[in-house]
């Protein structure tokens, strides 16, 4: 079969095609054949050493596919299954080893390629919106960088849930997207802290460096600061006392490993994505489709900020 693996930490040209033996499932895994892995930030900080991992290794965290191999141990998961996934390493491949306990069953409604986008940015926006601040009705909410994959699916989630959505875009076309989405009000990056001063009940940033002191500056008294990435770079060591002068604000920095730790938590949100996706009620936009060679060109194209929506890779 064919792979992506990392050998040394660099930019886009770390990411190597290779061909390697077909791989054997172990007690309670299973090999899938990959029908479709998505591409996101946390890929490009695996590749480049931000997340730092032992090398060599496997790259892509999501994907979903046809399980091929069951091995020893593994019970409701057979042979012909279509199942997906969310932070299992090696899934930029064409066959990918899961274990058995992180693999969703995908419903007949969706197809695999649309279950392999929604996985780890849909669950993300669902522990956002759902936990990390329970969304409600009335509330006053900032998403930064709307026109992407996750601003998307954060404005969409939001808007399910009553509230007014304020997000960040930095061209016209983006704007388009982000009103697509659902967005009330779509604002530049130059001012949207000075038009949304002290109004915003949670801001969700996933960009990083370049917005935080303004998503501060935007939220109200006791509003909360859910700094999901940093698609612009980390944000620089700041004084806590920054948040008790500017309101008694909250922080929080989220991932989503620590969201569905649980299997019951897992199905439950998944479920919940699937649910809406079959409904209508959550479009998933799948902007881009590369050939797994091309996984340079992807992670390029993403971390340029040249893309909009979900990114691919189909083996």
């Amino acid at each position: 079969m064919h792979a992506i693996i990392v050998s040394a930490p660099r930019g886009p040209e770390a990411l190597e095609y290779v061909e390697r033996p077909d791989p054997v499932p172990g007690d309670g895994e299973i090999v899938v054949d990959v029908a479709a892995s998505g591409v996101n930030f946390i890929d490009i900080y695996h590749r480049s050493g931000a997340y730092p991992l032992p090398l060599p290794t496997p790259i892509g965290s999501e994907g979903a596919g046809t399980v091929s191999a069951v091995g020893p141990g593994v019970e409701g998961v057979a042979v012909g299954d279509t199942v997906a996934w969310a932070n299992v390493l090696g899934s930029y491949a064409e066959k990918a080893v899961v274990p058995a306990h992180r693999a969703v069953p995908v419903p007949d409604g969706v197809p695999a390629e649309v279950a392999a986008a929604a996985m780890l940015q849909g669950m993300t926006a669902h522990y956002l919106t759902h936990s990390t601040h329970e969304v409600k009705e009335g509330d006053q909410v900032l998403v930064h960088a709307g026109a992407g994959g996750m601003g998307q699916l954060l404005i969409q989630l939001a808007k399910h849930k009553g509230a007014k959505v304020y997000t960040t875009v930095s061209t016209s076309e983006k704007e388009k997207l982000a009103r697509e989405a659902g967005a009330d009000e779509v604002l530049r990056y130059d001012d949207f802290a000075e038009v949304l001063r002290g109004r915003i009940d949670v801001v969700y940033d996933g960009v990083g460096k370049a917005t935080f002191d303004g998503g501060l500056e935007a939220l109200r008294p006791r509003g909360l600061m859910a700094l999901y990435g940093a698609a612009s770079g980390p944000v620089p060591p700041f004084d806590p006392q920054t948040l008790n002068k500017q309101g008694s604000l909250f922080l929080t920095r989220p991932t989503l490993v620590h969201y569905i730790a649980e299997r019951e938590e897992l199905l439950r949100r998944a479920s919940d994505l699937f649910g809406w996706i079959t409904e209508g009620q959550l479009t998933i936009n799948i902007s881009h489709r590369y050939p797994l060679a091309e996984a340079r060109q992807a992670h390029e194209d993403l971390a340029g900020r040249r893309t909009t929506g979900k990114l691919l890779l189909i083996p």
